[in-house]
């Protein structure tokens, strides 16, 4: 039987679609159009999953980085859509992002867990809350109501408060690269990757500390 499909969610793709164009232009404003449109599903993604050690402005902050891959990499030739393809590519980062922190704690793998499975992390194996203990889960609105005031900083602050050193990391750790990888291109020892990634979010954490406040 084929899906049913609205009108509204045709009219959400080709608005994704004509975004997404613009933002790989370089149109800040397409882009912060998209990241407020999907400010709060990053938000629940991140929600989602627990860092031991870790903070969910580190995982949200990991999750917006999923977004911005999302953006430069769709294809609509490729994709069924953008939601799906974002919800792909956030799930990954904020998962790979785990992994990487616990590697390099040399703590077992097991020090995060998911509260729920989602389409996209389906099968990759975590451990869901919901297999643990079983109850009702935790909607917290509040976490979903982001101004386009503060997306708009948010966006400033990724895109100018960074040095050239952090924005180079940066640009390299987004592409994928590793650790070792970044500090073979840049004549620099992995550890000054990790801090430069650490100096990054550290900036951004204390932006959304100042909004927050």
């Amino acid at each position: 039987m084929a899906r049913s499909f609205s009108p509204s969610q045709g009219k959400v793709q080709v608005e994704d679609l004509f975004l997404i164009a613009l933002a790989k232009q370089g149109d800040e404003l397409a882009l912060e159009r998209i990241v407020r449109r999907y400010h709060g599903f990053v938000r629940l993604k991140a929600s989602s999953y627990f860092l031991t050690g870790g903070d969910s402005d580190d995982l949200l902050q990991e999750g917006l980085v999923g977004l911005y891959k999302a953006v430069r990499d769709f294809r609509s030739d490729r994709e069924s859509s953008f939601r799906n393809f974002a919800e792909l590519c956030i799930t990954r980062q904020i998962i790979t992002a785990v992994k990487t922190a616990t590697r390099n704690k040399h703590t077992p793998l097991n020090g995060y867990i998911s509260f729920s499975h989602t389409p996209a992390g389906a099968g990759d194996g975590e451990p869901t809350l919901e297999e643990v203990i079983a109850g009702p889960a935790v909607h917290d609105p509040v976490r979903q109501v982001i101004s386009s005031e503060e997306l708009r900083s948010l966006v400033d602050c990724l895109s100018s408060a960074l040095s050239e050193l952090e924005s180079r990391v940066l640009s390299l750790y987004l592409d994928g690269r590793s650790y070792e990888e970044i500090g073979g291109r840049l004549g620099c020892e992995a550890k000054t990757v990790d801090n430069a990634l650490q100096r990054v979010k550290r900036k951004v954490g204390v932006h959304l500390a100042t909004r927050a406040a």
